[in-house]
């Protein structure tokens, strides 16, 4: 009987130790090593250029996605408004940039005003098309226009990075993740 409650006690610790360590683990797949995110130097819904220099000292979660757009974009902008919500004080040092793929239809302004019913902290970035263009191939983000009867929608990746406070890539978020997951890694990265 001693050997058996030994027996669960030892499992129950090493259980217990093995969530400790996952609770230290990025859930977001993890640049190893990590590398200077590439520079964004687009036009910014703020009004001024878009750098992540600007940012230093803060984690960033960068996004790609469009305004006009019905499934993944706002299901992506309302997790990351949650799990900026869920870090109480901790937002502050928090910035979510969210960049076009759609040049045709989101100028400053209109991106602007749909990051702004997320979280008006948000920024965008904007720019022509080859601009938009360079980062894409940069970050290795796909987009591609598809026709949708009198009009098209944009085909592109929906995952999302989060750049350390000194500017490094450290994760690549898949879409389909909780907002407790961003939580979770923001929290991480804020703490080092």
């Amino acid at each position: 009987m001693r050997r058996a409650l030994a027996l669960c006690a030892a499992l129950l610790w090493a259980s217990g130790s093995t969530q400790a360590a996952n609770d230290n683990a990025l859930r977001a797949g993890a640049f190893d090593p990590p590398r200077l995110a590439p520079e964004l130097a687009l036009p910014g819904t703020h009004g001024k250029a878009l750098s992540l220099a600007d940012y230093r000292g803060k984690v960033i979660v960068i996004g790609f996605g469009f305004t006009t757009c019905t499934e993944v974009c706002p299901v992506t902008l309302a997790t990351l408004a949650k799990a900026r919500k869920a870090l109480g004080a901790q937002a502050k040092d928090i910035q979510v940039l969210y960049v076009t793929v759609d040049p045709e239809r989101d100028n400053a302004e209109k991106l602007r005003q749909y990051l702004a019913v997320f979280d008006p902290t948000f920024v965008g970035g904007t720019g022509s098309a080859s601009q938009l263009a360079k980062v894409r191939q940069a970050y290795g983000v796909s987009a591609e226009k598809k026709a949708s009867g009198n009009s098209y929608f944009i085909a592109h990746s929906s995952f999302t990075y989060l750049v350390d406070r000194q500017g490094r890539l450290r994760a690549l978020m898949p879409f389909g993740h909780t907002a407790d997951d961003y939580a979770h890694d923001l929290k991480l990265l804020l703490k080092e």
